[in-house]
């Protein structure tokens, strides 16, 4: 018989809680003085953010909601949402499986999840590095390309 995964469970339970204040804030803003602190996976499947944060931020990173954000959207499996980064507007999306913590400080709340790791078959750069494809194995002998050039015929 399997088990029950209550961790599992509880994680499910704590991130609706950070779905619901996400939608409170989506529709209602954020009161003065409250602000999210949202840490996420980078690498995760699902997850949208601009190859400079990807690469500044290989593996985690923490966003913060309070003056200048706009166009939160929050579904049942995620949120996206407009930053400013570098005086540009971005657009990001995180899955609420990714999510690692969330603090609202302006009231002492913190949230920590249980991350396990995911892997992503649709795009090399977000699996983990331990997990991409091995290098291609040496044969001995270098291929150059004007190998290829002195070989093709000129067209007509």
């Amino acid at each position: 018989m399997a088990r029950i995964d209550y961790q599992t469970l509880l994680d499910n339970a704590l991130k609706s809680v950070v779905k619901d204040a996400l939608i409170h804030a989506q529709f209602n803003g954020l009161g003065d003085g409250t602000h999210f602190f949202i840490t996420f996976k980078t690498r995760d499947p699902g997850v949208v953010l601009p190859d400079f944060l990807r690469m500044r931020y290989p593996d985690i990173m923490t966003i913060v909601l309070q003056y200048s954000y706009n166009n939160l959207n929050v579904s049942d499996k995620e949120f996206g949402v407009q930053l400013t980064f570098d005086g540009r507007p971005f657009f990001i999306r995180v899955p609420f499986s990714a999510l690692v913590e969330f603090k609202d400080p302006s009231v002492d709340f913190m949230l920590s999840f249980h991350h396990k790791a995911q892997t992503a078959a649709d795009n090399d750069m977000e699996l983990p590095l331990d997990e991409r494809y091995e290098s291609v194995p040496d044969t001995g002998r270098v291929v150059s390309l004007e190998e290829f050039r002195k070989n093709r015929k000129p067209q007509q």
